[in-house]
């Protein structure tokens, strides 16, 4: 961590944090994992305010905003030598392929193929780069 702080949470039984070796996190970043794994490949490097969610945290009717289920959280995985720009949004479900870079404010919502440039709301990919 360069300075202040990260914010880190497992929430429930369920939930599994993994994070691989020489991965390095910039100021702010907040990972949590309510009820499934949020799992971080090896030399991932993270800038700062991102956030990594594997959960809602919420239903969606009414009746259901104060309750969170097992049922309604996904996997996060975030492959090998990825690079997240600052103040992207990884939400529930989303994989990212190893060697991806993610645009700065992107938001994560599904799958990120291998070796891409991917950026924007939601995310789509830009480019393949090179290996």
């Amino acid at each position: 961590f360069f300075s202040t702080y990260a914010y880190i949470e497992a929430r429930n039984k369920s939930a599994l944090i993994s994070i691989g070796s020489d991965c390095w996190f910039n100021n702010g970043l907040t990972i949590v994992a309510e009820h499934k794994s949020i799992t971080i490949g090896n030399r991932v490097l993270i800038g700062t305010n991102v956030e990594i969610f594997d959960s809602d945290f919420h239903g969606k009717l009414v009746m259901e905003r104060n309750k969170s289920q097992y049922e309604w959280a996904r996997d996060v995985i975030i492959g090998d030598d990825v690079f997240i720009g600052s103040g992207a949004r990884i939400l529930k479900g989303a994989k990212i392929g190893s060697g991806a870079i993610i645009g700065a404010g992107s938001v994560i919502t599904g799958n990120i193929p291998p070796n891409v440039i991917a950026a924007g709301n939601p995310a789509v990919v830009i480019k393949r780069i090179g290996i």
